[in-house]
């Protein structure tokens, strides 16, 4: 099994982030935001692997963040790349995560002050996926920044019409709390949706439906750990009633066949 969308942070900050974040956000971390804490979590929960997906809030952040990133490239942590949309090295940032060995990189339109469909994410998304690369996307509302959503599904359905990437995923099915507009502007795009903190507030029979209208095969499972429990999502998604080929694709292959892994 696989987690497609967690974090962790640097020792030295760990604790201040987490506070911060629980307090913005209103919600209660399940680790210690710290790699041995997911790495307990994913080990508690069976999982083989967590994808972890680095938020670069500041352009200023890249090469530290990416640093912090090669740490983990192997094993059962495996760290995505991050990077800012106000970057004027994007180019340059984009071909040293791709010759580092990255999978993918991590963007957040809301903590990055960036509507999906300005230029400038779309220039960093078309590049990407020349070079392979994976684009995860936070999309929806946050609980961090409620006042502004800049990862709308109108707005990723433009995007996607003009650049068609060919490996994007979008976090939180499509959208978080925008599922009916997910619905009607993506449900059967060419991109996948992962799970991420969804389960016990998207309703079962809208998420069942999403499934089978979008594919299963392009569902992703995720949690967004540390703001979900690994195992507790684990055992909701076991509990769902879909097909064991469908929670077999959901958990583990779909994500293996994207990342390069055999399944």
């Amino acid at each position: 099994m696989i987690d497609f969308h967690t974090h962790i942070f640097p020792e030295k900050i760990a604790k201040n982030t987490l506070d911060f974040l629980s307090s913005r956000c209103r919600i209660k971390p399940h680790t210690n935001g710290m790699a041995d804490g997911l790495l307990e979590s994913t080990e508690e929960a069976g999982l083989d692997c967590s994808v972890i997906l680095p938020v670069v809030t500041r352009p200023s952040q890249f090469s530290s963040i990416h640093r912090f990133a090669l740490g983990f490239q192997e094993g059962k942590l495996l760290s995505f790349g991050g990077i800012h949309p106000d970057s004027e090295d994007y180019r340059a940032q984009l071909r040293q995560i791709s010759a580092d060995g990255m999978k993918g990189i991590k963007l957040h339109p809301d903590y990055q002050g960036v509507f999906i469909d300005d230029i400038r994410y779309k220039r960093i998304i078309s590049m990407a996926s020349e070079l392979g690369l994976i684009v995860s996307v936070h999309a929806g509302w946050d609980p961090g920044y409620p006042e502004c959503t800049h990862c709308t599904p109108a707005r990723t359905a433009e995007m996607i019409r003009e650049v068609q990437p060919e490996k994007l995923v979008l976090a939180h099915m499509g959208g978080y709390r925008c599922w009916d507009a997910v619905e009607e502007y993506l449900v059967g795009a060419p991109v996948w949706f992962d799970t991420a903190v969804v389960f016990g507030d998207i309703p079962d029979e809208q998420f069942l439906r999403m499934v089978r209208n979008h594919g299963a095969e392009k569902i992703l499972f995720a949690t967004d750990s540390p703001w979900a429990g690994q195992k507790e999502f684990v055992d909701y998604l076991r509990g769902l009633p879909l097909t064991e080929e469908e929670k077999q694709a959901i958990l583990h292959d779909n994500a293996a066949k994207l990342l390069g892994m055999t399944i």
